[in-house]
């Protein structure tokens, strides 16, 4: 049961807090709040009006402090993580403007503020659409199932080298097949590191470079990363993956069959990569650009393609894909799920959808056991 606190006044860790109408004056600072009681715990969540939430400070209330919170004006916010349906459908499409680089920061301020009602504010809904990493983690960098190194290969024709991320299963029975992860727009951040763990938890050796390397690498901020990326040379940027698909394709300890999966950004990416390897094994973009007509016919390797129900964007590109495919004799396999939204797989967001991600992640560690293994 959520409860909320109104009025009430105490000292905690030497601090004096004040609650009213459900904020709190924490050293002069507005924060927002919660007491969630389990059991016999109280605990009060606080947060910034541009975050969402994170633990602040632990206390024992009396219950007679506590108000229902569906009396107070923070009714329905839950410890529940948010989906998609939790914000409106337009609030969805300026975000994915935004995290495109279609739309500035303070443009999706502007547009999402006709939809901030109460205590919610344009900045709090942007907050709450960004990813969360810690939260959606999987594998650690720990995790004692696999190992983990950066590593770099060299890359002539483009930047120099390609760097990144490689994980594989710590006990391997021979050689491995490999994939290559290509990122969103951001650069390898904590969530495309960690579906490279996932991956070697399956089995296979997992490289994701980091297209942001030659401008300084991911800077751990999705803001700054989505302002580095315009700046990359794209051309230089495709021949760093083309030297990570040759270079794991080389790997000692590899089987010599290369996959490729991609998201977003990585998933035009892997359309890429099939147009341009003769000899890859296997590409599994999600939700995805789609190579040019005129390059289709170049693909050899079979395909397992990912898109959203709601997104336009990408999706306009579709049905001509789909015939450049047919047309060209290409073995393909494509899905679109219903009701979701671009980057459905991305368990760091709201956007996020749970039985459409696991379906389509499935079908897609079964996509590479079957076709880079054999």
């Amino acid at each position: 049961m959520l409860f909320l606190l109104r009025g009430q006044q105490w000292s905690a860790r030497q601090h004096l807090v004040t609650a009213s109408s459900g904020e709190l004056s924490v050293n002069k600072k507005s924060m927002q709040f919660m007491v969630v009681f389990t059991g016999s715990t109280k605990t009060l969540l606080a947060f910034s009006r541009s975050a969402v939430m994170g633990t602040f400070i632990a206390i024992t209330l009396p219950p007679s402090s506590a108000t229902l919170a569906s009396q107070l004006p923070f009714q329905d916010r839950t410890m529940t993580r948010k989906t998609a349906k939790d914000f409106d459908p337009e609030v969805l499409r300026l975000f994915d403007k935004y995290v495109h680089g279609l739309l500035p920061r303070r443009d999706f301020l502007s547009g999402a503020a006709k939809f901030a009602v109460g205590a919610v504010t344009a900045e709090g809904l942007l907050e709450a659409l960004s990813p969360k990493f810690a939260e959606a983690q999987q594998i650690a960098p720990t995790d004692s199932r696999i190992k983990t190194e950066r590593i770099s290969f060299p890359s002539p024709k483009g930047y120099g080298q390609v760097s990144g991320l490689l994980a594989k299963p710590a006990k391997a029975n021979g050689k491995l097949p490999t994939i290559l992860v290509v990122h969103e727009n951001r650069g390898l951040n904590p969530h495309i590191e960690d579906i490279a763990r996932r991956l070697a938890v399956d089995g296979f050796i997992a490289f994701a470079p980091d297209a942001l390397q030659p401008l300084g690498g991911y800077p751990g901020d999705e803001d700054k990363a989505r302002e580095l990326f315009p700046k990359l040379d794209q051309a230089k940027t495709r021949e760093d993956f083309l030297a990570a698909a040759a270079a794991l394709k080389a790997l000692p300890e590899g089987n010599g069959k290369v996959g490729a999966v991609g998201f977003c950004y990585g998933g035009g990416i892997a359309n890429f990569l099939a147009t341009q390897v003769p000899d890859l094994a296997a590409a599994v973009p999600f939700y995805g650009n789609q190579p040019k007509a005129e390059d289709v016919p170049a693909i050899k390797a079979p395909l397992l393609i990912h898109y959203a129900g709601v997104d336009e964007r990408i999706n306009a590109g579709w049905p001509a894909y789909e015939a450049a495919l047919k047309a060209a004799g290409v073995k393909y396999e494509a899905y679109v799920y219903a009701g979701v939204q671009h980057g459905f797989n991305n368990d760091t967001t709201p956007r996020y959808d749970e039985a459409a991600a696991r379906l389509a992640w499935q079908r897609t560690v079964d996509f590479f056991k079957k076709n880079l293994r054999a």
